[in-house]
């Protein structure tokens, strides 16, 4: 049973849970159970039972696929606050397509899928809000797969840069390191720091550690790679 104040203030906050009636959500906590990893355990592997779905409240969780070779391949970070395996309970879907395991020290809240299914029966805007995000993601994974089918790896960095970096002032700061960067854009990490500094040779951008500044985002844009 969830009954941690500042942890199930934090589900309730979140918009999966922000509009159900108060017993409803009391309900959900009664079945939810806090779990704790430490940096490099793994939470689930690919192929077993989705049953449940998560809240990172601490941490840092890394999705992953790994292919016929044993190879691993970056799907998404996970940050405190986001949920992830919540498509799985609508969908047909018996398993988890992905691994999920620990880059931290990490909290979570584990929350039984069939059930808090069952409490969106009668909750129609809690529907839709799950619906949002669903198209959320699918926008995101469309934009990854654009990016994968680049036969260039210089193009495959740059779009990664162009997409990530701040708006306001077209910094991009990355939430991993860029071993996994290299992994989730498929490109061997070698590759993915030839080209960085070959960017930072031409002025298009400048690096500290991991935070990136692009100055000249045009440029980068024409880049030819």
């Amino acid at each position: 049973m969830l009954n941690h104040p500042s942890t199930v203030l934090l589900l309730r906050r979140h918009y999966l849970f922000a509009k159900l009636p108060g017993q409803v959500f009391e309900d959900v906590c009664a079945l939810a159970t806090l779990k704790r990893l430490a940096c490099h355990d793994i939470l689930v592997r690919q192929g077993e039972p989705a049953k449940r779905f998560f809240l990172l409240v601490s941490g840092q969780i890394k999705l992953y696929r790994l292919n016929v070779e044993g190879q691993e391949h970056l799907v998404e970070i996970i940050q405190p606050g986001q949920t992830f395996a919540e498509a799985l309970q609508f969908s047909q879907a018996h398993s988890f397509p992905v691994s999920a395991g620990a880059l931290k020290d990490c909290v979570l809240v584990s929350i039984d899928g069939a059930h808090y299914r069952h409490a969106l029966q009668d909750q129609p805007q809690v529907c839709l809000a799950v619906m949002a995000s669903m198209s959320q993601h699918l926008h995101q994974r469309l934009r990854d797969i654009d990016t994968l089918i680049l036969p260039n790896a210089s193009r495959r960095v740059i779009n990664f840069l162009l997409q990530e970096c701040d708006p306001s002032d077209g910094r991009v700061e990355l939430q991993v390191s860029k071993r996994l960067v290299a992994s989730k854009l498929g490109i061997q990490p070698e590759t993915f720091s030839r080209t960085l500094h070959r960017l930072v040779d031409e002025g298009l951008i400048s690096m500290q550690r991991r935070s990136i500044q692009i100055l000249a985002l045009d440029r980068l844009a024409d880049y030819p790679g």
